[in-house]
């Protein structure tokens, strides 16, 4: 049976996203556009609605409100305010907290009973305030962390050792911004640790690619969108596929009370569960530094 997803807000990100996942084989069989310049997302409708031609499968595209919510299985968020250059992520807050209070209260009073994935920025928080606005079940609300942050870390170990990416084993963890972290300790090559096909200095290099990917291209061409398009795809795929795939997603920590980067595995009722890994104590210390600065940001909100 076909699935139904209304993403809100079609700016870069979220058309970056609509367009991968018309490209990729799914069971998405509706596809609800809402944004706040309807004229605009009737253009994209029209325009995309040429590519199904060469699409894998058909899939009913429209423009819609937040009443195409009620009977949705999953509204995806990238409507906000968007990072430009000299941004950080966490300078989005208090913008983006007072548009997603509206678009949240909005999707609850259309009935909506599916799953919340979210992709605005400063992410963690954003997907924090989305569980809190929405009252919802903290397994069916969903933001896409450190997901892309991990793909970007794997392309460039494989890059450098022209390895698959996905034959690489390690994760990005914490705040989707400046305090993620990599967990070497148990990034592995196939079955081997890391450490024995890279040095300190080359993983350390790649932290910093890692952490500073998006403030390249941002400089560059002014935003980020087709990473995490794909990402959401990834995320998408899984939940409406039930497939139990391991994803760095922000998923609520309970002895903490944030949302926050970790592998956890995501199926139809979104996140079945965290996976523990185990950190070093410097691990440990950043993972906590995270903690804290997305606890601030939040409080700022409150």
């Amino acid at each position: 049976m076909g699935k139904k997803v209304v993403v809100i807000g079609c700016g870069l990100v979220g058309m970056s996203y609509v367009y991968s996942l018309v490209n990729q084989k799914t069971n998405v069989s509706e596809l609800v556009l809402v944004d706040l310049d309807k004229e605009r997302v009737m253009g994209e409708v029209m325009d995309l609605s040429h590519c199904l031609f060469f699409a894998f499968s058909r899939i009913d595209i429209r423009a819609g409100d937040y009443s195409d919510c009620g009977d949705a299985d999953l509204v995806v968020i990238t409507a906000g305010v968007k990072q430009k250059i000299g941004d950080t992520r966490m300078d989005l807050i208090e913008a983006n907290s007072v548009i997603f209070k509206t678009i949240i209260s909005s999707v609850v009073q259309s009935g909506f009973k599916g799953i919340f994935l979210v992709a605005t920025n400063p992410v963690d928080v954003m997907t924090y305030l989305t569980w809190k606005y929405s009252s919802f079940d903290c397994n069916r609300v969903i933001g896409s962390g450190t997901s892309l942050d991990t793909a970007r870390l794997r392309f460039l170990i494989g890059d450098r050792l022209k390895i698959s990416p996905k034959n690489i084993h390690a994760y990005v963890m914490g705040e989707h911004g400046d305090s993620e972290f990599i967990s070497w300790s148990g990034a592995s090559i196939g079955t081997e640790n890391v450490h024995e096909f890279l040095s300190d200095d080359e993983l350390n290099n790649i932290s910093n690619e890692v952490v500073n990917a998006a403030y390249s291209i941002i400089n560059r061409k002014g935003s980020t969108s087709y990473g995490i398009g794909m990402c959401l795809v990834d995320i998408t795929r899984a939940i409406l596929g039930d497939y139990n795939s391991i994803i760095t997603v922000s998923s609520y920590d309970l002895e903490n009370d944030v949302y926050i980067g970790r592998p956890a595995i995501i199926n139809k009722n979104g996140v079945r569960e965290v996976i523990p890994i185990t950190l070093t104590k410097e691990e440990n210390d950043k993972f906590l530094k995270s903690v804290e600065i997305i606890k601030s940001a939040i409080l700022k909100v409150k």
